[in-house]
C-alpha cells in the first residue's frame, strides 16, 4: 500500500472541507515523524525483535509503526513548526492543553510505540499507543486516540485499510485483541498464499455494533468469523460480546471461537520456534462453535459463584434455566439440538428435563411480551392535569 493521496475528497472521510484536509494532512506527518524517531529508539526497536515483529522495523510499508519520543511537546513543537496551528493539532488529536496553562499544548502520545489507525480508504486518522518498554509500574498498557472530526474508535477496525488486498481475496476474519495480534497473523502468511486468516482489531475498545457489521460485510466472512482471545475473564467477556454483534440480523456464515491459553496469543506464539506455522496450524485447528464456547463461559461463571452448583438436582435446573435461552440464539435446528446434548452432558440432566425448561422459557417469554403489548396498547386514563 502507497502513500495516502491527501488532495482528493472521498466520501469515506466525514466532510470535505479545509479543515478535514488540514487534520488528515497533520495525523499524516505525524505518521511520518513517528516513524523517523523510531530509528533512533534502540529499546522500542529491540522490543518489536524480541515480540517477533523486528521485520516491521526494517519494512515501513504498510504498517508504518512508529515511536513517540518521551518528550513533554517533541512532536507538537515539530508539526508547529510545519505550520500546523495549536487548534489543528489539539482537533487532530495529537495535542491535548494542560489544565494550568490551556495556551500550553502537550503530545498525547509520549514514551510509546504508535499504530496508525487507517480509515478504510487509507488515510492515518489515529494512533494506538503502546507503552516503551521502560515505562513505570502504574502507565496504562495501551491509550488510543481521542474522538476527533476524522476518527470515531467505534466506528473503525484496526488492519482493514492494510490488508485490503487479504480481506479482497476472501481470506477469513479474525477478531483479535489488539495491534500487536493483527501483526503477527498478517506475518503468518507469507505473500505468495492464496488464501488463509486475516486479523483485524478494535481500536482501543469493545467490540461496537458498527464494527460487527464491517465484519459481516467483509467478503470472507461467509467462510467464518473467527473471535480469538484470551482465555481470561476478559476475553470470555469479548468471545460473549462478539457472539451477540455478529449473530445479528444473521450471520454471513460460521460463528467460531479460538480461546489462547496464557503465553500463546497471535504475539506469543510468533516467538517459538517456527512459530508461524503453529499460529496458522492454531487458527485453523483449534477454532469451533462461538455459541458451544459461549455456553461453556456462561456455565464456568456460574460454577465460579457456586462451586456445589451440580451436585443437586435444584441446582443442575437452575444451571439449565441460565442455558436454555443459548437453544434459541442457534443459527439452525441442527446446532440447537447440539446445544441441548452439551447442556446434558455439562449438567447431567435428562434430556426431558431440558425440553421442559426450554418450553417454560418459551411460556415466560410469551407472557411478558403479551403484558408489553397490553400495556402499549392501553389507553392512559388517568385524568388530565386540573381535571377531577
Amino acid at each position: 500500500m502507497g502513500a495516502p493521496r491527501l488532495n482528493q475528497p472521498t466520501s469515506a472521510v466525514p466532510g470535505t472541507g479545509l479543515l478535514t484536509w488540514r487534520l488528515l494532512a497533520a495525523v499524516e506527518a505525524a505518521v511520518t515523524y513517528y516513524r523517523a524517531q523510531l530509528e533512533y529508539a534502540h529499546g522500542p526497536r529491540a522490543y518489536l525483535v524480541e515480540r517477533g515483529l523486528g521485520v516491521l522495523v526494517q519494512r515501513e510499508w504498510p504498517w508504518r509503526i512508529g515511536y513517540a519520543p518521551p518528550g513533554w511537546n517533541s512532536l507538537t513543537r515539530h508539526l508547529r513548526a510545519a505550520g500546523f496551528t495549536a487548534d489543528e493539532l489539539v482537533a487532530a488529536g495529537l495535542s491535548t492543553r494542560t489544565r494550568g496553562k490551556p495556551d500550553r499544548l502537550i503530545d498525547v502520545f509520549r514514551d510509546r510505540i504508535v499504530f496508525p489507525v487507517r480509515d478504510p480508504v487509507g488515510h492515518a486518522v489515529a494512533f494506538l499507543g503502546r507503552a516503551g518498554p521502560g515505562a513505570a509500574n502504574g502507565v496504562p498498557k495501551y491509550i488510543n486516540s481521542p474522538g476527533t472530526a476524522i476518527y470515531d474508535k467505534g466506528q473503525l477496525l484496526f488492519g482493514v485499510a492494510e490488508q485490503r488486498d487479504r480481506l479482497n481475496e476472501q481470506w477469513m476474519p479474525v477478531l483479535v485483541e489488539g495491534p500487536a495480534d493483527v501483526l503477527a497473523v498478517w506475518l503468518s502468511y507469507s505473500r505468495s498464499r492464496r488464501s488463509g486468516a486475516v486479523a483485524l482489531a478494535p481500536c482501543g475498545t469493545m467490540l461496537t455494533g458498527a464494527q460487527a457489521a464491517i465484519l459481516r460485510e467483509l467478503p470472507g466472512a461467509k467462510r467464518g468469523i473467527v473471535a480469538a482471545f484470551d482465555a481470561d475473564p476478559a476475553g470470555r467477556g469479548a468471545v460473549d460480546r462478539a457472539w451477540q454483534l455478529l449473530r445479528q440480523p444473521r450471520p454471513p456464515g460460521p460463528l467460531l471461537a479460538a480461546e489462547f491459553t496464557t503465553g500463546a496469543d497471535p504475539a506469543d506464539l510468533l516467538r517459538w520456534p517456527n512459530g508461524r506455522a503453529h499460529l496458522r496450524a492454531f487458527l485453523q485447528q483449534r477454532a469451533r462453535s462461538m455459541l458451544d464456547t459461549v455456553l461453556d463461559h456462561r456455565l464456568a461463571r456460574l460454577v465460579e459463584r457456586h462451586p456445589r452448583l451440580l451436585e443437586d438436582i435444584d441446582g443442575k435446573c437452575a444451571a439449565v434455566r441460565v442455558l436454555v435461552p443459548l437453544l434459541f440464539e442457534a443459527t439452525s435446528r441442527d446446532e440447537a439440538a447440539r446445544i441441548a446434548r452439551r447442556i446434558v452432558a455439562h449438567t447431567g440432566v435428562v434430556v426431558d428435563t431440558v425440553a421442559i425448561l426450554a418450553i417454560a422459557h418459551v411460556d415466560d417469554a410469551l407472557h411478558d411480551l403479551r403484558l408489553s403489548i397490553e400495556a402499549a396498547t392501553t389507553p392512559d386514563t388517568a385524568p388530565a392535569v386540573g381535571e377531577r
